[in-house]
């Protein structure tokens, strides 16, 4: 196994190859002597770049992992615009890489573009951070500061990403290919354990620690931009031991160059009388040499393959958005730990580390042993399929979940529960001949209705009319609603009467996998109730109803209460995920001051670890796709194409999340159907691949290079040609 290729999906770097074409560039200065580790062959100065790496990857990741949360909970977002945005970001960051290899390879060099980019990315990770501060502006500032964080931190990430493992590279002489190779395996394990690492830690700070009153998502992407800062000073310390190689020209623009002449060239003599060439490149041969287009011949094969791939990024990026979604939907409670719903993510790279030595040591050889050509299309074919199974169980468990939550009221239609806050039973009943067969039961005193009613309107909002009997009293008494929404009717007795009032409950009966209290007063002064350190509100007196307030998950055994003259606790009891209570606060003679405690919404009931198959899933396909893929893609392509393969495998995962984004803000689907749509999709593109890969003819590297170019080396001059080379890590 490529052990530089060991988690592409989420690296994939590409570098700058010297290739022989017009004008040949001049030879690379002679590298200067560098400082060794320990008396050994690996320079001092690649210390300095894996822990750059390990850092900036902590950095990526960590402030990734929490953004669609950010969307949904802080700017208040719905579902499908923060996944549109989180899905631009990330196709953003695929897309700036070509910029910038372009930067380095014709301009700067990679160590000032590493240098000028990375100090982009701070202030893009400083912006950021300040757009998640409730204290500064409103949620347009917010919005305006989040979005162009975002945008430089996109350019900066995207920007290093082909520099800096290429420029690791550089700090090797060309008689230490064996200690190259293994400073890949070193880099790339920085790359996982940046990833794993941030991925478990940010959505701990997130939620667990409170800032403001709410969760802390300023000091979760505060400590990535902290990271990223660490990353350029240990990076910066280093210059005067790199070895600086200049500028050498973009292999991937020259490609562009020539493909762009053979197309113009062939238009411009489409004439019937001047003789056709074996090949459309062949039109290019006036101005390139004749090996670069037969690279580029070899090349436009490979890319052929590339058209489908897309689709299958379009599904493995959706662990941070949609898949993050279903997660807070979730009980997150596993009993020896409770899990934030972002942090599920942290399975992936988890099982990337396990699935890798797994699928090349144990599962390939024994498939192996059976008889079974197991072809890298094949492969790669067969994660499509694990793909597809991934969505298909994530839309299971959709189904699952949605089966188990509250139903949603329809058009014309409210829910309705009612409350009896009075000292003996109560008798309501409603007027009109729609809905006058509910509410037939009396309604014992602090009990309610034993579930929400629905209720039919005529109009989009309409007065109900009720019923109301206590002893010997008869209240009639007049409530207007409006569609699509929950209300809760509140009976208390008024003295020698009794007296009814209509709240609206929460805007969407689900809370997002939150857990949401609120209180009803019913004493004759106002209680202020200190939740926690930060999350504190006040209730008016006489039945004053409050709004509600979001809260951390677990037991409130003694919440401290106040009144003008005397202090008092409340005991509220385990608050479970997902669930929306009522306390009505009374003071009984006998028991004193106490909350009756009404559940409004029903607690998550299906354990978060039923997302555990998918992830297995779509991580072993992942390690069937994604390194399968380069590495088939490597040994198919002639050696000075290997930077455009991954230039073109980078825009693939960016088209990927371009469908995501499309499909997330277009369809208009229910999120089950939508997964089953993406499960099929990739299905289809799955059949057109095995087609082209059926009709696809490998060919032998060497059979792809002139006599001459066949004793060029795997490293020319200063440049990584990230030839293929099996190394265990």
């Amino acid at each position: 196994m490529n052990t530089f290729q060991k988690n592409e999906s989420k690296e994939t770097l590409f570098s700058p190859v010297s290739i022989e074409e017009v004008p040949r560039r001049p030879p690379s200065p002679p590298k200067k002597p560098s400082t060794k580790i320990c008396g050994s062959n690996y320079p001092l100065s690649i210390a300095f770049i894996v822990v750059n790496e390990f850092c900036e990857r902590f950095s990526y990741y960590g402030m990734k992992a929490v953004l669609t949360l950010y969307f949904l909970y802080f700017l208040h977002w719905n579902e499908d615009t923060s996944t549109s945005i989180y899905h631009a970001f990330s196709s953003l960051c695929y897309f700036t890489p070509i910029l910038g290899a372009a930067i380095a390879d014709s301009w700067l060099g990679k160590f000032k573009t590493i240098i000028y980019l990375s100090l982009v990315y701070v202030l893009g990770h400083v912006i950021k951070s300040l757009g998640a501060l409730p204290i500064l502006g409103g949620q347009v500032v917010h919005t305006v500061l989040s979005l162009v964080g975002l945008s430089l931190i996109a350019l900066g990430t995207g920007g290093i990403k082909p520099c800096v493992a290429a420029f690791g590279g550089d700090q090797f002489e060309e008689t230490h290919a064996e200690e190259r190779s293994r400073y890949f395996s070193v880099f790339y394990l920085a790359i996982n354990a940046g990833s794993l690492i941030s991925t478990f830690i940010t959505p701990m700070l997130r939620g667990d620690v409170q800032c403001f009153g709410e969760d802390c998502y300023a000091l979760a992407f505060g400590v990535p931009g902290l990271l990223m800062v660490i990353a350029l000073v240990v990076f910066a310390m280093g210059s005067k031991m790199y070895n600086k190689p200049p500028p050498e020209g973009n292999i991937v623009a020259q490609v562009l160059k020539c493909i762009w002449f053979a197309l113009s060239n062939r238009f411009k003599n489409r004439s019937g009388d001047i003789p056709k060439r074996q090949h459309w490149l062949d039109w290019a041969a006036e101005k390139y040499p004749k090996q670069l287009i037969m690279d580029v011949k070899a090349l436009t094969r490979i890319l052929f393959l590339y058209i489908p791939l897309p689709m299958f990024w379009a599904l493995l990026d959706q662990q941070g958005s949609r898949w993050t979604l279903q997660a807070t939907r979730m009980n997150r409670n596993l009993g020896f730990f409770v899990l934030q719903p972002d942090q599920m993510q942290v399975l992936n790279p988890l099982l990337v580390l396990i699935f890798i030595p797994l699928f090349d040591l144990v599962i390939y050889r024994l498939v192996s042993k059976c008889g079974i050509h197991f072809s890298s299309l094949r492969k790669m074919a067969v994660g499509m399929i694990l793909a597809c199974l991934a969505f298909a169980v994530a839309a299971a468990v959709e189904i699952k979940i949605n089966e188990m939550a509250p139903a949603q009221p329809g058009s014309q239609e409210v829910f309705l529960q009612v409350l009896n806050l009075a000292d003996d039973e109560m008798k309501v009943t409603m007027l009109g001949n729609e809905n006058n067969s509910l509410l037939i039961e009396s309604i014992k005193s602090f009990q309610k209705t034993p579930h929400y009613s629905k209720l039919y309107l005529k109009t989009k909002s309409q007065d109900f009319h009720f019923h109301l009997k206590y002893h010997n009293l008869s209240v009639y008494t007049e409530h207007s609603v409006q569609e699509q929404n929950w209300y809760s009717l509140f009976i208390r007795k008024d003295g020698n009467s009794i007296s009814s009032m209509m709240v609206k409950d929460t805007e969407s009966k689900t809370t997002n996998g939150m857990t949401a209290v609120r209180f009803v007063n019913t004493l004759h002064k106002d209680v202020n109730i200190s939740l926690s350190t930060d999350i504190s509100l006040s209730v008016g007196e006489d039945y004053g109803v409050s709004a509600y307030r979001i809260v951390q998950r677990g037991e409130y055994p003694a919440v401290h209460c106040r009144t003008e003259d005397e202090n008092f606790s409340l005991n509220l009891g385990l608050l479970e995920f997902g669930a929306a209570y009522l306390f009505v606060i009374t003071n009984s003679t006998n028991q004193g001051l106490q909350a009756w405690k009404i559940e409004d919404i029903p607690a998550n009931k299906m354990s978060i670890a039923w997302q555990l198959p998918q992830y297995a899933l779509v991580t072993a396909a992942e390690v069937m796709f994604s390194v399968t893929g380069l590495e088939f893609s490597y040994s198919q392509a002639p050696s000075s194409m290997k930077s455009v393969l991954q230039a073109a495998w980078l825009l693939t995962v960016a088209a990927g999340n371009i469908i995501v984004l499309v499909v997330a803000q277009f369809s208009g689907l229910v999120q089950w159907a939508e997964f089953i749509l993406f499960s099929c999709l990739l299905l289809v593109v799955c059949l057109l691949f095995s087609i082209m890969g059926y009709n696809y003819v490998p060919v032998k590297t060497e059979d792809m290079q002139d006599p001459a170019d066949k004793q060029i080396p795997h490293i020319q001059g200063n440049v990584i040609n990230l030839e293929t080379k099996k190394t265990k890590l």
